[in-house]
């Protein structure tokens, strides 16, 4: 099978997220956001649901008033992912939302204001064991620190980040997460890497405002991955101006191209050459399509000629080399069986199900052993 990933990863203080444990040894966790108004609890909740389904471990809601927090609270009550507030300005909304069972304020403690209102959000936190992330961006930076530097620099937002730490330092609050998103890759992996060496406490990662789906992607995919490779980050969010779902599905394929996480399907598939004995671009497209649901760690190779085929297929749990006039599947590495061309789709697809199926039997033979 495939290597286990070297990232070594860095030593962060471990907090909860209702029932997702964040840094530490914890698995790094995906996030999403929604974009329905959140005053409209029906949306709302359909998107949270369709945003877990798609693997999110944590979902973040925004609560910019107190309308939207009463319907933050309808919300709590209709799903089960742990739910993070956006909140900005309005002390009185983090009060609100902490007693309708929120899972994580994220808020800036400088944006809040005076510090008898920071010290009762603190205070309510520390009461109700609510985490805080500090939510530091290079597109919103204090007027002093946009003198001082005069442009968002990496220094900038570690300053930032580190000014809003000290407030939380000051009523001895360490339950805290923190991010410093830029949406220019350079100065967002400098800013996580400084940071990195001066606090104890989980780190969010994100490259904001990164772009649609596609550009968005490789920029994310870019930023994200040099600091995951450092073993920098405990929590992520891919931001793309896409379906949330899709933030979550490059999130968790990015995870499992670095080995730091796997669940569901990785394929392994050839871009196609004159070489291929069947249309691989169809073919993986719609097993992709329909093979969503499947949750078991899965490696699927997915080849269209001989060259390669064997040797890729031999390697995954089950594979497909293209073959004339049939091709040759693979299972745990042995050639199992040669598929026709006719229903190629469907027969790759009850194979692939079978496989899935099998190894959770062997897992749980495992455990039952252990």
């Amino acid at each position: 099978m495939f290597y286990e990933s070297p990232i070594k990863r860095r030593k962060s203080r471990q907090i909860m997220v209702g029932n997702v444990p964040v840094g530490g040894d914890a698995p790094i966790s995906v996030q999403s956001m929604t974009n329905t108004e959140t005053t409209d609890v029906e949306a709302t909740v359909a998107q949270i649901n369709r945003i877990q389904e798609a693997g999110a471990d944590i979902v973040r809601v925004s609560v910019p008033s107190m309308d939207a927090a009463e319907a933050f609270g309808a919300i709590r009550k209709q799903v089960s992912v742990p739910l993070v507030a956006d909140i900005h300005f309005d002390y009185r909304i983090a009060l609100r939302v902490a007693d309708l069972g929120v899972d994580c304020l994220r808020i800036n403690p400088g944006n809040i204001g005076r510090e008898h209102r920071i010290q009762a959000v603190v205070e309510k936190a520390r009461d109700l064991n609510i985490p805080i992330r500090i939510g530091v961006n290079a597109g919103s930076l204090e007027k002093d620190l946009q003198k001082k530097y005069g442009e968002p620099t990496p220094d900038a937002l570690v300053e930032s980040a580190l000014r809003h730490v000290a407030f939380l330092d000051k009523f001895d609050f360490q339950n805290f997460k923190v991010s410093v998103k830029a949406s220019d890759v350079f100065m967002a992996v400098a800013a996580y890497r400084k940071l990195a060496t001066q606090i104890e406490q989980p780190l969010h990662l994100g490259i904001t405002e990164a772009g649609g789906l596609r550009a968005g992607t490789v920029k994310s995919s870019v930023g994200l991955g040099m600091l995951l490779m450092d073993g920098i980050g405990d929590t992520i969010r891919v931001s793309l101006a896409a379906d949330p779902v899709e933030e979550v599905k490059v999130g968790w394929d990015m995870l499992k191209s670095l080995k730091l996480r796997n669940k569901g399907i990785n394929f392994i598939a050839c871009p196609s050459c004159s070489r291929q004995n069947f249309d691989v671009i169809k073919t993986l497209n719609e097993l992709e399509m329909r093979l969503e649901d499947i949750k078991t760690p899965l490696d699927v190779a997915v080849i269209g000629c001989v060259v390669n085929g064997p040797g890729e297929a031999k390697e995954a749990d089950i594979g497909l080399a293209g073959g004339t006039p049939k091709n040759l599947i693979y299972v745990r590495g042995e050639p199992s069986e040669k598929l026709e061309q006719e229903n190629l789709v469907d027969n790759l697809e009850r194979l692939i199900r079978k496989r899935a199926a099998e190894k959770i039997e062997e897992e749980k033979d495992i455990i039952a052993k252990a």
